[in-house]
């Protein structure tokens, strides 16, 4: 018979048990009832301007999202404003990108002694940047050159989405405390809100906002030229390549706590025993922002772009229409393929061909590679031709618009944003057959008109 547990063991795990059940208790909820905040508080990265942030419940997706929470002081300032306000949040709602940080929902609660502005957040699980490059560092381990890659990649794209809106987005916070990693690779831009909200507030509304640059620990993270009237979208590379060395050097080290220095910049850069890694980071360094490539130019660079173009159309269109394919079809088809068969060839007269085999694919990695697809680690529109359009709205100026109904707290209405995936029709063969071929003929070029318009609405 075993022994019963000593009791100032029970009582600390009765404790701990107790200290979930306080940090799952329900605080607060959404007007609409569907989002539930908890008192258990997370740190999604520092957040400027964010007074608090708090895990929160989506009761409809059974998710788990953020809270968060924006103070205003001055509640007369606030309802001045309130309109303004609302606008800029609707816009920020329109930013939907796989690598940024989603904004869900917000509504104004001006009903206390403080007015707040709420919003919700996708959760991103597996903390920021910085902790994760600490930790490794913690480790004694190296940073992996195709994680590097990998990262360097996803947060172009953002990046690249964000500048090819028009007009262009700035995200003007890029540091390591505002990126964030998911649990599975994918890594996630936050923060995005920052600049726009600060710069289209007004003067008597703007103390609650504080930017990154007032700490010193960041300010290498900012170029020279930050903070002035003609900065543009070369702040946000500059803002980069500092976080491209972090990430392939794991820390770059501070004066004690404070600032880091140019010295210890330059020890950083010169550590990169990879060429085309230094002249990368280097070129996004230039204290002249002229001399800055653009994030779209620089998916392209050699030290990245690995993947070609063909090979992820292709992922690309297999994920889209996965769903017409038996589940295990890459299975299936890699067991039934000749490994000896000729996958490619380039002919060099006078010299034999160079040619790969199936032999050389490796099944695993095609596996791996589709997944990440799927993730959106390799999203299409970095290697498309033509820029998307992006946000018309975004930064621009409101147009009027009549008075509305104000309610405590308003909230945006839910745009549609479901897409057609199957469509299926019945033919029933008439006894004209000559009309039989004519029908048919009309419904396909219908449909076809009708998915070309479609598919033009989403490019």
């Amino acid at each position: 018979m075993a022994a019963p547990e000593p009791a100032p063991r029970r009582g600390r795990e009765r404790e701990r048990e107790d200290e979930s059940e306080d940090e799952s208790d329900i605080l607060e909820e959404s007007p609409c009832g569907r989002w539930q905040k908890r008192r258990e508080q997370v740190n999604q990265g520092n957040m400027p301007g964010v007074q608090s942030t708090f895990l929160a419940m989506d009761t409809e997706e059974g998710v788990e999202v953020v809270w968060n929470e924006l103070h205003f002081a001055d509640r007369k300032a606030f309802a001045a404003h309130e309109e303004k306000i609302q606008t800029m949040f609707e816009q920020l709602a329109l930013v939907d990108h796989p690598n940024i940080v989603k904004l869900h929902k917000y509504w104004l609660d001006a009903s206390e002694a403080r007015a707040r502005v709420i919003f919700i957040t996708e959760y991103v699980s597996s903390g920021s940047l910085k902790q994760f490059l600490k930790k490794t560092k913690k480790n004694h381990k190296a940073m992996n050159a195709r994680a590097w890659k990998r990262w360097c990649t996803q947060i172009l794209s953002a990046l690249s989405f964000l500048h090819a809106c028009s007009p262009p987005i700035i995200h003007g916070n890029l540091t390591s405390d505002t990126i964030f990693i998911q649990h599975n690779g994918l890594i996630k831009i936050g923060s995005v809100w920052h600049r726009i909200f600060s710069n289209a507030l007004p003067d008597d509304l703007r103390s609650p906002i504080r930017a990154e640059r007032d700490e010193l620990r960041n300010l290498h993270f900012f170029p020279p030229e930050y903070g002035e009237v003609a900065d543009g979208t070369a702040v946000d590379i500059f803002s980069f390549g500092m976080c491209a060395l972090e990430m392939a050097v794991l820390e770059i080290q501070a004066n004690g706590d404070t600032r880091v220095t140019e010295e210890a910049i330059a020890r950083a850069r010169h550590s990169l025993s990879d060429p085309n890694m230094r002249e990368f980071i280097l070129s996004c360094l230039a204290r002249d922002p002229a001399r800055r490539p653009s994030a779209h130019n620089l998916l392209f660079h050699r030290v990245l772009f690995e993947v070609h173009s063909l090979k992820l159309l292709a992922a690309h269109c297999f994920i889209q229409h996965q769903y017409l394919m038996p589940e295990n079809v890459v299975e299936e088809k890699t067991k039934a393929m000749d490994l000896q068969a000729v996958l490619a060839e380039i002919p060099r007269h006078p010299r034999p061909p160079l040619q790969w085999r199936y032999s050389e694919i490796s099944c695993l990695e095609l596996d791996k590679f589709l997944e990440d697809v799927r993730n959106g680690i390799y999203p299409l529109m970095n290697f498309a031709a033509a820029r998307p359009l992006g946000l018309p709205r975004v930064l621009a100026p409101p147009p009027e618009e009549a008075q509305k109904a104000k309610t405590p707290t308003p909230e945006p209405f839910d745009s549609e944003t479901r897409k057609v995936i199957q469509m299926q029709c019945n033919l029933e063969r008439s006894e004209d057959k000559a009309r039989w071929h004519d029908d048919r003929t009309k419904l396909a070029t219908f449909l076809e008109s009708t998915f070309l318009k479609y598919r033009g609405a989403q490019l």
